[in-house]
């Protein structure tokens, strides 16, 4: 009993170990607590992406780029093992989210099955911008229109930079994702 007791205990310290040296790798604007799409959780992207490169995109559910979402999902399923984090803002910076949540959440997980995180809706521009957007905004350039797409190695820097009209399937958008993982 001692023995599995002391096994417990050493599992219990390597994990607050690793877990304190990925919040330490993991660059602070990713470090707070966002609420997923539709729901009372929430989640902290150091604990989701630390160390992994990532897709950044600001989604709404009524625009003409909204069919980007099964795109996005199929980035997400096909380099997920690879390593690389999808994670879609939701926002109404451009009057085109849907209502409510519920209606945003049907688009996204029912409509086009994602399964990549959603965060609530929130500012992605301005002042007002999300600690994660104004890190990217002040890397970059901020969002003019929905579906703009952020590359992000796994230091936290922005690497690319890619507007609406670049699909999900494009090469050079392809390209760099795969240049980060």
């Amino acid at each position: 009993m001692r023995r599995v007791l002391m096994q417990c205990v050493s599992l219990v310290v390597f994990l607050g170990f690793a877990s304190s040296a990925a919040a330490q790798s993991c660059p602070e604007f990713l470090d707070h607590e966002q609420r997923k799409l539709h729901s009372r959780d929430s989640v902290n992207l150091c604990e989701v992406a630390a160390g992994q490169p990532m897709l950044v995109v600001n989604t709404a559910s009524r625009c003409g780029y909204t069919g980007q979402f099964e795109g996005l999902e199929a980035l997400h399923q096909q380099y997920k093992d690879r390593g690389l984090v999808v994670v879609g803002f939701a926002s109404d910076d451009f009057r085109q989210e849907a209502d409510t949540e519920e209606e945003a959440a049907k688009v996204c997980f029912v409509n086009f099955g994602v399964t990549f995180t959603m965060i609530a809706p929130t500012p992605v521009t301005g002042e007002q911008a999300n600690p994660v957007f104004r890190e990217i905004n002040r890397q970059s350039e901020q969002p003019r229109w929905n579906f703009t797409k952020y590359v992000v190695d796994r230091s936290g820097k922005v690497v690319e930079r890619f507007p609406s009209k670049v699909r999900p399937d494009d090469p050079q958008l392809i390209e760099a994702v795969e240049s980060v993982l």
